[in-house]
């Protein structure tokens, strides 16, 4: 059986959905699953067992030049000849909707009332409930393995391998890390600013643990905070990371403190304690909670179906609370 996932954004997005691979392979070893993603989350996906193709589109340079649309429509003409046996789309937008449908005739997708684009709905064969506000990680369980009629427990999530692989990194980043400490990474950036923790409290957060404290960014602004954060505190800010050596040095790390944002949930994606940083955006949902996996919320009251990006709430996190969770993971007293 030949099966096309269609995710195609953001990091986040890719990795939530990425758990349900696993339990597609249990259930049939022999299903040939490929992934159609945006090439610029493609490395995100590299190296896993469980794909056999990944197909990159560039859709979002369409919205930059409407002279793209041909040869993106010629890629998709192209990938139809792979003859699927099903399509998942498990975006739940009109874009991933009309990907799907240049794939193949039996398309799963999201009910009407599922998905923010409900419009999707019509391109599907068979259709999934599952409430838009529900956990992230369990909707995406519930359209791909719902697709194939497979029932997965909230156990069996908990239970899961872990699934983000890496080849070939720098051997120059495990020189970061240190043995006679705690290895914590500190992710900084998001894609809103509304939902980036204070550089200051970052800092105060630093300056109260005597462990090795690094910090992840991923542009230039970010770099620019980083910095900041260093020069007011004992973390050391590690050089730009691609994908593939990021996946490494969260793996190797014993702690992911960060925001919502992709690279924190590769924290939990593989099997790594973290805390993640929540205002304008829904921890409930965005994240799955272990007792290994923690999340901090703001006072706000986030409503998932319209979320409030003025929402600066997440600066007002007491730093403190924080240092608390991480005494609790790694067992340690602070010096706060």
């Amino acid at each position: 059986m030949r099966i096309a996932i269609v995710k195609l954004s953001a990091m986040g997005d890719i990795i939530h959905a990425m758990v349900a691979l696993q339990f597609l392979k249990k259930s049939n070893p022999s299903i040939s699953i490929d992934w159609f993603v945006e090439k610029a989350f493609s490395k995100i996906l590299e190296h896993n067992p469980h794909i056999e193709n990944i197909y990159e589109l560039d859709l979002k340079s369409i919205k930059i030049d409407k002279k793209n649309i041909p040869a993106q429509v010629n890629l998709l003409k192209d990938y139809a000849n792979n003859n699927y046996d099903l399509v998942i789309d498990a975006q739940g937008l009109i874009k991933s909707a009309i990907v799907s449908k240049y794939l193949g005739k039996n398309r799963v997708g999201f009910g009407m009332k599922s998905t923010r684009e409900g419009t999707a709905s019509l391109f599907y064969k068979k259709k999934i409930d599952s409430a838009y506000e529900k956990n992230v990680i369990e909707r995406n369980i519930d359209v791909i393995c719902g697709a194939l009629d497979l029932d997965i427990s909230k156990e069996d999530i908990e239970k899961k391998e872990a699934f983000l692989y890496f080849e070939n990194e720098p051997r120059i980043l495990y020189n970061y890390l240190r043995s006679a400490k705690k290895n914590i990474l500190f992710i900084i950036g998001a894609s809103w600013p509304s939902k980036m923790y204070s550089k200051e409290k970052f800092a105060k957060i630093i300056n109260c643990l005597d462990e090795n404290c690094l910090i992840a960014w991923g542009n230039e602004e970010e770099k620019e905070i980083a910095d900041e954060i260093a020069l007011n505190s004992s973390a050391i800010v590690l050089p730009r990371l691609d994908l593939n050596s990021l996946k490494a040095v969260v793996k190797n790390c014993d702690l992911v403190i960060g925001n919502d944002t992709g690279p924190t949930h590769m924290a939990w994606a593989l099997n790594i304690p973290s805390i993640t940083i929540f205002g304008c955006t829904p921890g409930y949902r965005n994240t799955y909670e272990t007792d290994t996996n923690k999340i901090i919320e703001s006072d706000t009251n986030v409503n998932p179906l319209k979320l409030n990006r003025e929402d600066d709430s997440i600066k007002e996190i007491d730093e403190k609370e924080i240092v608390s969770m991480i005494e609790g993971l790694l067992l340690s007293e602070s010096k706060c």
